[in-house]
């Protein structure tokens, strides 16, 4: 058994009851074999405590201390960046004209079939081991570059073995609706019959992934060819997360109520009713800040969709294309600056909500007994630091299971 306590932490952690934000200004966390046993005010912690018990013991000086941030939509495993394509979308390229032009998605998917299985499982481990030092300790990956069996089912391996081999957990979704391959240009019903009859039963006899996620979206995948292929991936154990009227309203948020999916993402372009029909049906709204800032476009209505009783998620959507970052902190500060999102609420969307989006709230997202003691130390007394000390990393440390796992190099005090 190991003990470990950790004290001196102003403590903020958004609850799994009562949906709201605590904090104690003088907080501790005591941990057994890598999970929570109390959190709380630090006399709280310490009452019956018998010292001899811990084997170690941090004390953080006051600063801030926030559940390990949970990333529920990624596009982390990919084989190269797409920097040129960016500098097209600053000449005024938009993005879609560049996946119909065989760019974005499909250069990925190119790339990545011609990649080895080592250079992709660096370029995937080096991704979520940059989100770990920006604090995140549980990160949802999606498949997407493969689409063809062979290369979605290897996508899927490396992803798991990814989290195998790096102290993050990672959570793998499966998403050979990404877009209609270029071997199939002209005849996306022909696609969509692949990732039917084959594409599904294959990857969930062999990786048996959690999610199945399609891009319900104008120029990609109908809504009858969507809810074909979730209906599908439903039939084979999946839960269904649908990429949702990122550029244009679909109706892809109002598929994802009708199928009673886990999560809709991006929903820059849904309309209000789509969205009460989410609300209705307990979807969580992914939201993607970063993305918006990237392609320069307005972003999603948070506000709106908190005042239709929606539980909001954020995450980073990080991928070689629309939104190259790994930073949390970076989309919490876009959320309270742009997004109309308080403080809490945006600290609950990196965190709580973000990992009810990936069904992983039972062991991470608050600090909470019973949970995992993962969780990231500020430099600041509160989580508004990390949009008030705009353009930097605002975090010093990074524990998972209550072992330090990350740090920053002036943080050496901390990590021993």
């Amino acid at each position: 058994m190991t003990m470990k306590l950790f004290r001196g932490a102003r403590v903020y952690t958004p609850l799994a009851t009562g949906n709201r934000v605590v904090s104690w200004e003088k907080g501790a966390i005591l941990a057994r074999n890598g999970f929570i046993e109390k959190v709380g005010p630090e006399e709280e912690v310490l009452r019956d405590l018998e010292t001899a018990m811990v084997e170690q013991e941090v004390n953080f000086g006051g600063k801030c201390v926030v559940p390990g941030f949970v990333d529920p939509h990624t596009h982390m495993c990919f084989s190269e960046l797409r920097e040129q394509e960016f500098a097209l979308r600053l000449s005024g390229v938009s993005y879609m004209e560049i996946l119909a032009s065989g760019g974005g998605i499909l250069s990925s998917v190119r790339s990545l079939r011609a990649a080895s299985d080592e250079e992709i499982l660096k370029r995937t481990k080096k991704n979520a081991l940059t989100a770990l030092s920006h604090g995140t300790t549980t990160v949802e990956i999606k498949s997407g570059y493969g689409l063809d069996t062979d290369s979605e089912t290897r996508m899927l391996r490396l992803i798991e073995r990814a989290g195998r081999e790096i102290p993050t957990t990672v959570i793998p979704t499966f998403m050979g609706a990404h877009a209609i391959p270029s071997d199939y240009k002209g005849d996306p019903e022909g696609f969509v019959d692949l990732l039917v009859r084959e594409m599904i039963p294959v990857v969930s006899a062999e990786c048996d992934p959690p999610f199945c996620d399609v891009f319900c979206e104008e120029g990609v995948f109908t809504v009858p060819q969507s809810r074909r292929i979730l209906e599908a991936a439903r039939k084979h154990g999946m839960k269904l997360k649908v990429h949702a009227d990122e550029v244009v309203d679909t109706g892809g948020a109002a598929l994802a109520a009708e199928l009673g999916a886990v999560s809709a993402e991006h929903l820059l372009a849904a309309k209000e009713e789509n969205l009460a029909k989410m609300a209705s049906a307990g979807v969580i709204a992914v939201l993607l800040p970063a993305t918006a800032f990237s392609l320069r476009k307005p972003y999603a209505d948070a506000r709106k969709m908190l005042e239709l009783g929606l539980t909001v998620a954020l995450a980073t959507d990080c991928n070689p294309g629309s939104s190259f970052t790994q930073s949390m902190p970076f989309v919490f500060s876009l959320a309270v600056m742009n997004m109309g999102m308080t403080v809490d609420e945006a600290l609950a969307g990196c965190t709580l909500n973000a990992a009810k989006a990936i069904e992983s709230d039972h062991f991470c997202g608050s600090l909470e007994k019973n949970k995992m003691a993962d969780f990231a130390v500020l430099d600041g007394e509160t989580p508004a630091i990390m949009a008030y000390n705009s353009g930097v990393s605002p975090v010093l440390s990074v524990y998972k299971r209550g072992e330090c796992v990350a740090q920053r190099p002036d943080d050496w005090r901390f990590c021993r």
